[in-house]
Parts: C-alpha cells; sequence; structure tokens
C-alpha cells in the first residue's frame, strides 16, 4: 500500500478530520475549471455562465461545465479545503496560499500553436493550453513563498492535480472529421505534453503528484450522437462505441507507461496515475445499483434525439431543457458528466484507491 493512496483514502473516511495537505492546485480542461474560461472572456456570452449550469449545489452559475460541483470539488472538501478559486478570478490582495485552479474549459495538453498549423485551431475554445496554465503558477508561486527553504517545505504540503487534460486535443480532431487511425498518431505528442508539465511542476519544488487518464468518451452523447453507427457490432454491451473507447484506453495505457518512466528520473517523487476511465465505467455498466436512472447514456440537460443531445440546441440553449432530477442522471450536457456523477467517480478514486496506481519502480 502506498503512501499517497493511503493519504487520499484515511482523510476521507476520516471526513477530513486530519489535513495532510495545506494546499492543492489544478491544472486541465472543463473537467476541472471552476470558473476560469467564464473569466477569460473566450466567449461573449458562454452558456456555463447561466443556469441550468450550477443548479444543484451553487444554486447559480459558477463557471463549471455541469450542474454542481465537479471531481476536484470533492477532492478538495475531502482534505478539508475549501473550492478552488478560478485563477483568473484573482482580485487583488486574494490569499491563494490553499490553492489555486489553473484549468480552463476547452484547453489542450498541446500548444495552441498546434492546431492552427494543422488547421482546426478555428475551433478551439481557449489558447490557454497546459503550458499557459504551469506559466500561471509560476507567476503565482512567488507570492506563496520567498526562500528556497519556505518554497520547499510549502510544496512539500501541497497536492497538485495534473489534468484530466488531453480530452479535448482529440475531441478538436475528431468534431472536424479525424479518423481514428490518424488521430492516434498525436497521442505520443498529447501524453509528452501532460509528463513535460509533471516534471516542469516537480522541477518547480512538487513532491505528490496526481495525473488522471480520460474518460470512456465512446459512452459520451457527443459522441454517440455524432459518430452514431448502424452497425451493431460497433456498441459494446452497454450501448458504448468500442472504437472511442479503445481510443481512450489507448492514450491511458500510453500515459501510464510515460509516468513509470518519470519516476525513474524522480525517485524520491510521488506519482499517482488516477483511473477516471475505470472509476467511471460501473456508472454505465450497473447505472440503477449505484442509484441512477438505468439510461445511463442520456444527457439530463439537452435538446432531444435518442440520448437528449442535439448539438443545434445544446443545454443552455434555446430548445434546450434541464430534467428535474440531475442526481439520478450520469451524463449533464453531453460533454460532462452530472455533479452525482462527478462524486461516485471521486469516491471512488479516494475510497478504493486500489484504482489510483501508485507509480513505483
Amino acid at each position: 500500500m502506498n503512501s499517497l493512496s493511503v493519504f487520499l483514502f484515511l482523510c476521507l473516511c476520516s471526513s477530513a478530520l486530519s489535513t495532510p495537505y495545506n494546499a492543492i492546485f489544478n491544472f486541465g480542461d472543463s473537467l476541472s475549471d471552476t470558473g476560469n474560461f467564464l473569466r477569460s472572456g473566450a466567449l461573449a456570452f458562454p452558456v456555463i455562465g447561466k443556469l441550468p449550469y450550477g443548479e444543484t449545489f451553487f444554486r447559480h452559475a459558477t463557471g463549471r461545465c455541469s450542474d454542481g460541483r465537479l471531481i476536484i470539488d470533492f477532492i478538495a472538501e475531502a482534505f478539508g479545503l475549501s473550492h478552488l478559486p478560478p485563477y483568473l478570478g484573482m482580485k487583488q490582495g486574494q490569499n491563494f496560499s490553499r490553492g489555486a485552479n489553473f484549468a480552463v474549459a476547452g484547453a489542450t495538453a498541446l500548444d495552441a500553436e498546434f492546431f492552427y498549423k494543422r488547421k482546426t485551431g478555428t475551433i478551439l475554445w481557449t489558447n490557454h493550453s497546459l503550458t499557459v496554465q504551469l506559466d500561471w503558477f509560476r507567476k503565482l508561486k512567488s507570492s506563496l513563498c520567498t526562500s528556497t527553504q519556505e518554497c520547499e517545505k510549502y510544496m512539500k504540503k501541497s497536492l497538485f492535480m495534473v489534468g484530466e487534460i488531453g480530452g479535448n486535443d482529440y475531441n478538436y480532431a475528431y468534431f472536424v472529421g479525424g479518423r481514428i487511425n490518424e488521430i492516434q498518431s498525436i497521442v505520443p505528442l498529447v501524453v509528452e505534453a501532460i509528463t513535460s508539465a509533471t516534471a516542469a511542476l516537480i522541477e518547480e519544488g512538487a513532491v505528490e503528484l496526481v495525473v488522471p487518464g480520460n474518460l470512456p468518451i465512446g459512452c459520451s452523447a457527443v459522441y454517440l450522437t455524432l459518430f452514431q453507427s448502424p452497425k451493431r457490432a460497433d456498441y459494446d454491451e452497454n450501448g458504448c462505441l468500442k472504437a472511442f473507447n479503445d481510443f481512450a484506453k489507448y492514450h491511458n495505457n500510453h500515459l501510464k507507461r510515460a509516468l513509470h518512466a518519470l519516476t525513474t528520473k524522480y525517485p524520491s517523487t510521488t506519482i499517482v496515475y488516477a483511473d477516471y476511465y475505470g472509476a467511471a465505467i460501473p456508472l454505465i455498466h450497473a447505472p440503477k445499483h449505484h442509484g441512477f436512472y438505468e439510461g445511463a447514456l442520456k444527457v439530463c440537460c439537452g435538446g432531444g434525439g435518442p440520448y437528449n443531445f442535439n448539438n443545434s440546441a445544446r443545454c443552455g440553449h434555446v430548445g434546450s431543457k434541464a430534467c428535474e432530477n440531475p442526481g439520478s442522471y450520469v451524463n449533464w450536457d453531453g460533454i460532462h458528466l452530472t455533479e452525482a456523477a462527478y462524486s461516485f467517480i471521486a469516491k471512488a478514486l479516494l475510497h478504493h484507491f486500489k484504482k489510483v496506481e501508485k507509480l513505483v519502480m
């Protein structure tokens, strides 16, 4: 049993009576953005800035791409910390000593220039890639600690969540007609960007890091709608598209191998691979067993169609409607999950630490 997994497990089981970390710093995309995209000015009137987004827990929109809390919120709560404030919401004099969130909805692991060169940059939601988020952290770090000794002590008591990220690198390519075998060719580049960012944080002094893998995209309503197939053999027993789930596993396997290699270079650090895929699959396999509506692939907030996902009437847009009981749904808007689903995944990762794989030599 490894040290970080034990910390994650014990902390939640003790209802955060102990606090092994004094701060959490999070990097990623819409799965963990707590308001940066909303404050970035990337879109004039983003739907995530109004209800029904945020309706379940916060009772108002916060910039989270869900009806309520995200995995990162539940992790912060488990450690007795406040929800991470978005970096772009920083006001003069605001204290970020307990952590900050650098994740931005639509962010990619690879820099924006990569997509512009491939002529897919026009659909980017944001240019705030993982590299940009790292730069934000470096700027913030100087205000968190000053001396080398102080920074070393501070960083040892901080947890770093590097992702989930990388999903949008693939989404942008798929949504403009890219083929699976073509997009597989960029997986090593995406994984390298993630591991390079992880290494950069270690060089900055991070000693305990969690790097999540991708979710089963073949079970998401947007993929099921855009890439529906007349062939029953293309779907698994749960109705998910096998090829896209295989792709997610392909990315995750590459990421795990790369993180294993990273531990060789930094043997004194703790690097944890968080199996988001494995934690989410039970919701698809047996939703009723876990207290969810049996149609796990159907969206709570949408505009109709077999999965209640309509690209012309997405959640928050004219023609869409949110369900009355989002706590019974797994999928929120076709791309993102509900607070209830994120809570389940977070608990699976925190309680059942066998799903959080310590990377050791």
